[in-house]
């Protein structure tokens, strides 16, 4: 049998503030159409400098949690030396550095292998663009 690649992109508006937002259900509706009981990976990937993709819990505080140590590691202040848009704005440059911008998840019988708790999210502290894209490819 042999591999097939697909690939799409979401456009998300992720709107002014930080955000951690949950993705699983695009990537399983994607797997749905794409992946039809085969095995694979699918590799969600954020081609921006100021997001990332986490794998989290999300609706029990977590999403916040995250949010809350990224201000506490990143602080929005003029210490970053990266100065355009808005104040502070150089961490979200660094933010990949911590949350990259893509996750490789396997696929088993056409469906995303996650815990029970594991959600793919979109996280973007960039207040300055609203407007992001995901990139979902599945090779299986």
């Amino acid at each position: 049998m042999s591999a097939a690649f697909t690939t799409r992109v979401l456009d998300v508006a992720t709107g002014s503030r930080e955000r951690v937002m949950d993705l699983t259900r695009d990537c399983e509706a994607f797997l749905r159409e794409v992946a039809t009981g085969r095995d694979g990976l699918l590799n969600i990937f954020v081609p921006h400098a100021t997001a990332g993709v986490a794998i989290l819990e999300t609706g029990a505080g977590s999403d916040d949690d995250l949010l809350a140590a990224l201000r506490t590691l990143l602080p929005a202040d003029d210490r970053w030396r990266h100065r355009h848009g808005s104040p502070g704005h150089g961490r979200d440059h660094v933010l990949p550095a911590f949350v990259p911008p893509h996750a490789t998840l396997p696929v088993v019988g056409g469906r995303l292998e996650l815990g029970t708790w594991q959600s793919v999210c979109l996280v973007d502290t960039n207040r300055d663009n609203p407007d992001r894209q995901v990139r979902l490819s599945f090779l299986g």
